[in-house]
């Protein structure tokens, strides 16, 4: 992961400078022994975005976290039939660090892509401990968290087909079609995107920010406050 989409993990020399750097276990974070990677990474995201609300910062850091978690995966899965085992003892994050440098992975290990598969690799594994972290961290919605992660599943989704396509890898395609619609099939992510474009039912705040505005797949049509967001949004 720290040298592009597919995920590579560093070995020898690397994996030394790793280790003695500031990578830590995600297993770690999601027992609740260490939650100060999450705080440095939220107050990093807060600054670079001029964000005045902490869960604001907090809603775009978690996404982008959990755009990777569900990239890295899906990706490989779709293209290859396989993709690696991201467990949290062997995925190590140094949240001050950006990415792609802020994950590394240790394991060598790959799963099946099948649905059951990356639904325990990725949501249980990594998903439901991860919001519980931002949870601790300051107040913000699970079900803001639950969007983003179905939001997330759903960019990675267009990306790959985008790619895909433009590959001639149609069964990649279709592949991952398949597998992101079983994944969103579990109560959790149910109901958090719509539509043919996946469009997002709520909202991850970023609209809030300074500069902000709203997302390709907002379910706003309006930024709030304006009094045209009460219009029914596009499909």
């Amino acid at each position: 992961m720290g040298t592009g989409a597919t995920g590579t993990c560093p070995t020898g020399a690397g994996a030394d400078a790793a280790r003695r750097g500031g990578h830590r276990p995600l297993a770690e974070l999601y027992a609740g022994r260490d939650d100060s990677p999450l705080t440095v990474r939220v107050d990093r995201v807060a600054t670079g975005l001029g964000a005045r609300e902490r869960r604001v910062a907090a809603s775009a850091a978690h996404l982008g976290l959990a755009a990777r978690l569900w990239s890295t995966t899906l990706g490989p899965a779709a293209l290859h039939g396989r993709f690696p085992d991201l467990t949290p003892a062997t995925l190590h994050w140094d949240g001050t660090l950006g990415a792609p440098d802020d994950l590394w992975w240790s394991g060598t290990a790959t799963r099946p892509a099948t649905v059951d598969a990356l639904r325990a690799a990725v949501h249980e594994a990594h998903l439901v401990p991860l919001h519980a972290a931002f949870v601790r961290d300051g107040r913000i919605s699970p079900r803001l968290l639950w969007g983003n992660a179905g939001s997330a599943l759903a960019g990675a989704l267009r990306e790959l087909v985008r790619w895909a396509r433009a590959h001639h890898r149609p069964e990649a395609a279709a592949r991952a079609v398949t597998l992101v619609q079983g994944l969103l099939d579990h109560p959790d992510l149910a109901g958090t995107v719509r539509g043919p474009a996946l469009r997002r039912t709520t909202c991850c705040l970023y609209y809030r920010c300074p500069a902000g505005g709203l997302c390709g797949d907002c379910v706003f049509d309006h930024p709030p406050r304006t009094g045209l967001e009460r219009r029914p949004p596009a499909p």
